[in-house]
Parts: structure tokens; C-alpha cells; sequence
């Protein structure tokens, strides 16, 4: 009988992966029709002129137009080429389109995104590596060395630096002052009593008219990127073991330069101390009634903020022109640290896809662009984006913006501690499992550790 068991478990695992592929296979199917057709209304190729597609989830659309205006200005200054900028939605929106493109050979030719993507495009074989392209290129030279480490892969220089930032938490002094308010938060601790005092009901009816945080809910990315400070700030890792308190750890533009000790095989570690401690500190935020739930998988949109219901909110500085351009009182203070501080470090790289030769130098030339210093002058005063060229970063431009913007002073200065995330070709599904886990805690469906030790095995069983 326990055999029969076995073979019937076998036979539903089986025919339930069967189902779940072919469900996976018509979405891609559904999605390459909507490409072909995104395709079949381009415009033919003039005679010596390349026409490139550049996909992007450039947000909030404040800074799409920042985008367009930089794209029309390379297309002004470079006739023969002409790059078409198109946003295809943001990071959880763009992978089924990204995968379907690739698997139904309709890549873009290039592409704005994440650098924990790269693994998974190395292995799609859909991106070339730009070691030769690099090495010829005087611009190179001008890139913070610090973001060489998100474009390297296996040994190999897969993609560029587009702009770079890390994550805050913006606050509005008006509320904090009303709230008697003097003190920023610094610690956990601190947030949470911060936190606390400017959670209330503002018109009597007894009930919470303004949370003192926003927290994002859902599954995606979003949610993971804005967590992980607190997971290594609560001293944990997720590739490795988690590191004690006691650790002396060195930050240094960015990079880290710490040694750890790998777990057997160097797998992945999500039930560390770190990770429980961060988890535990959200759930106690929501207990405590001081912590507001975004829309599921829109914990970026800053509604609530602007309209006064929420007196806290993680952000960086991309949200900086949005933020001006609406006449709103803010500011910004660092993340708030635990057993060490840390913050994400974030940002987008250009991948350049397999094409044609032709098509590839064109598409590096726009690349060059990008990494330029007129270009990233611009695009970090239009966004708030750090700049990733050091020419643009100490140009007399920027630095008066720096000096009327004094937010991005706290963005600059907490780059030092900045963690960026594995560049690993599963991190996409770590990725997953740890926003599931997440969203169980924030929805009182399991404690810190459980939920974790759901994501671990379920990343067990992938992985074997």
C-alpha cells in the first residue's frame, strides 16, 4: 500500500507540473502575440538608419519624461540611429514579457533593469557580454569602479550602469513637528516608538486617521528590496551564514569587504537570525497599529504620504523630482540600524540583447550615452538617480543641485553602507519565496520563523 502511495503521490506531482507548464506555456504564447504585434506596428528601417527598442519600467512617469527628452536628444545628435523608448511596465509586469521576447526571438535591443537579472539572461543565452566593447571605451574610466560589481557575472562584463541609488525613509516634517516630534529615529527601537506617536485619530471618530509607516504588502520585488535592510542590519545574510552582532564589519563605495562563512554548498540561507529578527520587527509595527498595508504590489506610490495619511515611507532619491514638483513639505533620514547599519543599494543597469553586429554597436553607442557625463548630469538632477559617471558626480551642476537638494546629501552619504543584492541566476526565485514569507507575517498567517522555514524548504526542493 505504500508503495501504491508513492506512485500515486509521484503520479500527481507529475501531471501537476505537466498542467503548470502548459499554463506557463500559453502565458508566454498569449504574451508573444502582444510582442509580434508590438513588433508588426514598428516602423521599417530607412535606408542607413537603425531603429532600436529600449524596454524600461521607468517610474514615477515624472521621471519617464526626464527618459524621453534624454532619447530624443541622442536621436537629434545621432541621425543614423534612432532608439525608440518604451515602458513596458514595472519589475514583476516586465519578466513574462522580458522571457517571452527572448524565447520567441522578439528581443528589444535593449533593456533597463535590475542587475539581478543577469544570471538568468546569462543562462537564456540572450544577452553578449560587453568585455570588448568596455575595453575600447574611454567612458569606461569614468564610471564609479564601486558598480563594476553589478555588471560582472561569471567573469564577464554583461551589462552597464544606467543609475544608481539606495533606499531611505522619507517623513514629513510637518506631521513630526505637530507630533512634538524633535528627534529623528536612528534605531529600530526609536522608529517604533516614532512610529507609535504619530499614529492618531484626527477627527474623533475613533479611528486611525494617520499611520506613522507605510509598509509595502506583496510578493514582489518591491517588497524584498525594501526589507533586506533590516534583515543585514539585523546582522543577517542571505547567501552564507548570519553573522553575529559582534561582527566588525567595513563598508566601502558600496562594496562589501567582509569575509563569511558559506553554508555547506553555499546555499541559501533564509532562516538566519537577521532575517526573523527584520520579520518580527515589521509584524510588531502592524500590531501596534502604527504601520499602514500599501495596495498589494504597490508599495512604491506615495499617495498616502503626499495626502498626509501616512507620516513615513521607504523610498530613494528617484522620487525626489515627483516629490518637488507637488509642493509637499518632506525629508529623508537614513535606514534605522539594529546590530549594524545597511542599506540596498539600487539602481538599473542597460543590458545590450543578442542581435547582429550591427545592431549591437549601435546599441552600445546609446549605452555610451548613457554612461556619459552630460547624460548622467541631467538624468540625476531630473530624477534625483545618483550619478553612476564620477565626471557627472563633481560637475558644478550637480553639486549646486546637491546643495539645494539637501535630501540627496543623506542618499550620498549612506551609499558607504549600501549591500547589494546576490547576483545570483536564481535569485529571481529567492526573490519570490522570500515575499511570500513576508506577506505571511504582515498577514498574521505565520510567525517569522515559520514563514521562513516554508520559504527554505520550498527553495530546498526547487534547488534539488
Amino acid at each position: 500500500m505504500a508503495v501504491v502511495g508513492e506512485k500515486a503521490q509521484t503520479f500527481a506531482q507529475q501531471a501537476g507540473n505537466f498542467w503548470f507548464h502548459i499554463h506557463q506555456w500559453c502565458v508566454l504564447g498569449i504574451c508573444l502575440l502582444l510582442l509580434g504585434g508590438c513588433q508588426l506596428q514598428g516602423h521599417p528601417d530607412k535606408a542607413g538608419v537603425l531603429q532600436l527598442t529600449l524596454w524600461h519600467g521607468v517610474n514615477p512617469p515624472h521621471n519617464r519624461d526626464v527618459l524621453q527628452e534624454l532619447v530624443e536628444r541622442f536621436n537629434q545628435e545621432h541621425p543614423d540611429i534612432q532608439v525608440k523608448s518604451l515602458y513596458v511596465g514595472q519589475e514583476d509586469q516586465q519578466i513574462p514579457k522580458i522571457l517571452a521576447s527572448v524565447v520567441g526571438n522578439v528581443p528589444p535591443d535593449m533593456l533597463w533593469f535590475n542587475p539581478t537579472l543577469t544570471g538568468q539572461l546569462v543562462e537564456l543565452n540572450a544577452i553578449r557580454p560587453l568585455d570588448e566593447f568596455l575595453a575600447a571605451s574611454s567612458v569606461k574610466d569614468e564610471i564609479d569602479p564601486a558598480l563594476f560589481e553589478s555588471m560582472q557575472f561569471l567573469g564577464h562584463n554583461w551589462s552597464v550602469p544606467f543609475g544608481t541609488n539606495n533606499a531611505g525613509i522619507f517623513y514629513r516634517p510637518s506631521l513630526f513637528e505637530a507630533a512634538g516630534i524633535t528627534q529623528l529615529p536612528k534605531t529600530w527601537e526609536e522608529l517604533r516608538e516614532v512610529a507609535k506617536t504619530l499614529t492618531c485619530d484626527l477627527d474623533g471618530d475613533e479611528r486611525v486617521d494617520q499611520h506613522g509607516i507605510l509598509l509595502p504588502l506583496g510578493k514582489g520585488e518591491w517588497t524584498v528590496f525594501m526589507w533586506l535592510p533590516f534583515m543585514w542590519s539585523g546582522g543577517g545574510e542571505l547567501v552564507g551564514e548570519s553573522m553575529g552582532s559582534d561582527s566588525l564589519l567595513k563598508f566601502s563605495n558600496g562594496v562589501q569587504n567582509f569575509p563569511y562563512s558559506p553554508t555547506p554548498g553555499g546555499g541559501v540561507n533564509l532562516v538566519n537570525q537577521g532575517a526573523i529578527a527584520a520579520l518580527q520587527f515589521w509584524h510588531d509595527l502592524i500590531e501596534d497599529g502604527s504601520a499602514a498595508l500599501s495596495v498589494p504590489e504597490r508599495g512604491y506610490e506615495m499617495d498616502g504620504f503626499l495626502a498626509g495619511k501616512v507620516a513615513m515611507q521607504f523610498s530613494g532619491p528617484w522620487t525626489l523630482g515627483q516629490l518637488q514638483a507637488t509642493g509637499v513639505d518632506f525629508g529623508v533620514f537614513p535606514m534605522p540600524s539594529a546590530a549594524r547599519q545597511a542599506t540596498v543599494i539600487g539602481g538599473e543597469n542597460l543590458f545590450l540583447f543578442k542581435t547582429n553586429r550591427e545592431r549591437e554597436q549601435a546599441a552600445f553607442r546609446f549605452a555610451e550615452y548613457v554612461m556619459g557625463e552630460e547624460f548622467q548630469t541631467q538624468w540625476a538632477i531630473g530624477t534625483g538617480y545618483l550619478p553612476v559617471n564620477l565626471k557627472a558626480r563633481q560637475s558644478k551642476a550637480y553639486q549646486a543641485f546637491v546643495e539645494q537638494q539637501s535630501t540627496v546629501k543623506v542618499f550620498l552619504k549612506q551609499a558607504e553602507f549600501g549591500r547589494s543584492r546576490p547576483l545570483l541566476k536564481d535569485y529571481p526565485r529567492i526573490s519570490e519565496n522570500l515575499g511570500r514569507a513576508i506577506e505571511a507575517v504582515l498577514l498574521s498567517k505565520n510567525s517569522p520563523r515559520e514563514a521562513l522555514e516554508k520559504a527554505q524548504q520550498r527553495l530546498d526542493l526547487i534547488f534539488r
